[in-house]
């Protein structure tokens, strides 16, 4: 099937007579004919689930779906894009490791990387994706576990070589994850690019309506775990009564430890109704996306050629930084998401938000209404002013999610608005 196809008809497959619609199974347990069928799901020999902790049947056809629209082996839900970064780097790291990350991603996970995840003894470095592959290799330690990098970064609009930093993360026997949210895997699909994980914030275009918070994490199938860098993969493990992943479960190992280990003992699972929504929203992905990025392309070239506006960060236009990677991994568009610097104080970013009236101010991206935010005040208010000015974030710098509205009204709102600015 094709990715628009997928969209619609992967995950749920009714059989005669049964509901076209994906049904929601609102419960917690499940019934079994006898004891040692019970045994059997928990020796992981049979098909089927537990308890909705670990897996649901509405959850699990919307993991089923997503998978097969990266192009993975498995997929498991998480509550949120951050539950997703963290259990996709917990699966694989533990007190004493460390991890490489590039420097212009999400700062709500850099915070969880270089604050958090320290609290546990697992260190993080950050690199600058334009750094060279000598100036990075330098970074790798005997104890460099995971690369993690964002396809395109919120909200400085980056583009990561994939290509290029899962060669380096190959070459140094570690896997390469990478956060697909604001590309979803209509855009780019980072597995066949050398990705060995992907994860998403489905709380954004995945959804694209605002209404449920949730994460996934896809495995490709492709990493070699039994390389002699992961023994918890290629090993008994005691918690879960002997089982070795890499034995019992092939190429889905790594998404299998991730449920029967990290997400029992942490469950950080999302509920059967979050689900349902979320499907509803991936069954429009294709349409949604092709309208986010014509949208915000128009935008991005209406705004750069204003005499308000510092700069323009789009990788869709012709002479951005990242124009060329974007041609490369996201050829179809570059998703919604536009970042602008007004031109003089912060003051001026401000009165340019406040004065927009078809575009929401909220804490939000990748919706399909139109919203903006001025994140060095909000979701990146937490960092430094290096980290901010590592993440391509200037005090002007003000994020833009461009919405499926008519270009006309868009375009019409952010010119009443700039009217306003000095």
């Amino acid at each position: 099937m094709k990715f628009e196809t997928k969209c619609l008809h992967e995950g749920y497959h009714p059989k005669n007579g049964e509901p076209r619609a994906l049904p929601i199974y609102q419960s917690t347990t499940y019934t079994y004919d006898s004891s040692d069928h019970i045994g059997k799901l928990f020796d992981l020999s049979v098909e089927g689930h537990m308890y909705s902790r670990i897996s649901n049947p509405t959850v699990a056809a919307v993991e089923e779906k997503i998978a097969s629209m990266e192009g993975g082996v498995g997929a498991m839900c998480t509550t949120s894009g951050q539950a997703a970064s963290l259990l996709s780097l917990l699966n694989i790291l533990k007190a004493g490791d460390h991890f490489i990350s590039v420097s212009s991603i999400y700062g709500g996970t850099i915070n969880l990387f270089a604050v958090t995840l320290k609290r546990f003894g697992i260190e993080c470095t950050f690199v600058s994706q334009d750094s060279t592959d000598e100036e990075i290799q330098k970074e790798f330690m005997e104890n460099t576990k995971a690369v993690f990098g964002e396809t395109i970064a919120n909200p400085a609009l980056a583009v990561f070589d994939i290509e290029r930093f899962a060669r380096l993360a190959h070459k140094n026997s570690v896997p390469l994850i990478v956060d697909n949210t604001f590309a979803t895997p209509y855009l780019c699909r980072p597995f066949e690019f050398g990705a060995d994980i992907v994860t998403h914030s489905t709380t954004k275009y995945m959804d694209g309506h605002a209404v449920q918070v949730g994460g996934v994490i896809v495995d490709s199938g492709n990493y070699n775990w039994e390389n002699g860098k992961f023994p918890e993969f290629s090993e008994p493990d005691e918690s879960y009564h002997g089982v070795v992943y890499t034995k019992s479960f092939g190429k889905a190992a790594y998404i299998a430890k991730a449920r029967v280990q990290l997400m029992r003992d942490i469950g950080a699972y999302p509920s059967a109704n979050a689900a349902f929504l979320l499907n509803l929203g991936l069954e429009t992905l294709a349409v949604r996306m092709d309208r986010h990025c014509s949208n915000a392309l128009k935008v991005a070239e209406y705004l750069s050629k204003s005499d308000k506006i510092e700069f323009v960060n789009y990788p869709g236009l012709e002479g951005d930084k990242y124009h060329e990677l974007a041609n490369k991994y996201v050829p179809r568009g570059c998703a919604g998401v536009i970042s602008l610097s007004i031109k003089g104080s912060r003051e001026n970013a401000v009165k340019f938000i406040d004065s927009l009236k078809l575009a929401s101010n909220e804490v939000h991206v990748a919706d399909i209404r139109t919203c903006v935010l001025h994140p060095a005040s909000s979701t990146h208010r937490q960092l430094s002013d290096r980290q901010l000015h590592a993440a391509g974030i200037t005090p002007g710098l003000v994020r833009l999610s461009v919405g499926i509205e008519n270009i006309d009204d868009i375009l019409e709102d952010i010119e009443q608005a700039l009217a306003q600015v000095d």
